[in-house]
C-alpha cells in the first residue's frame, strides 16, 4: 500500500494519516483505520476532521462511548458542520 510507505516516510505528516485511516475505513478496517485516527489527533488535536473520523471508527469498533467524546470536541470545534452534529445525534440517541 502506498500510504503505508508514505506514512513510514514521514510518519508525522496529517495529510498522510488521514488518506491512510480513511481507506482503512473505507475497505472495512475498522481497528487499524482507528488508530490512525487516534495517532492523527494526537498529532493536531485542533484537527476537527480527524476527530470526527476517530469518532465513526470508536463506533465501527463498539467504542460508543470514546465515539461520542470525540464527536463533542469535533462539533465544539466546528459547529457549522452538519454531519458532525447529525452523528452526535444519532449516538447520543
Amino acid at each position: 500500500m502506498v500510504l503505508a510507505r508514505a506514512k513510514l516516510i514521514e510518519p508525522d505528516k496529517v495529510s498522510i494519516r488521514t488518506a491512510l485511516g480513511r481507506a482503512l475505513y473505507m475497505s472495512g478496517r475498522m481497528a487499524r483505520a482507528r488508530r490512525e485516527f487516534a495517532k492523527l489527533v494526537q498529532l493536531d488535536p485542533s484537527d476537527d476532521y480527524g476527530h470526527f473520523a476517530l469518532a465513526l471508527a470508536c463506533e465501527r469498533t463498539g467504542q460508543r462511548t470514546r465515539a461520542i467524546g470525540h464527536l463533542k470536541l469535533a462539533c465544539a470545534m466546528r459547529p457549522d458542520v452538519h454531519d458532525y452534529e447529525t452523528a452526535l445525534r444519532r449516538l447520543s440517541g
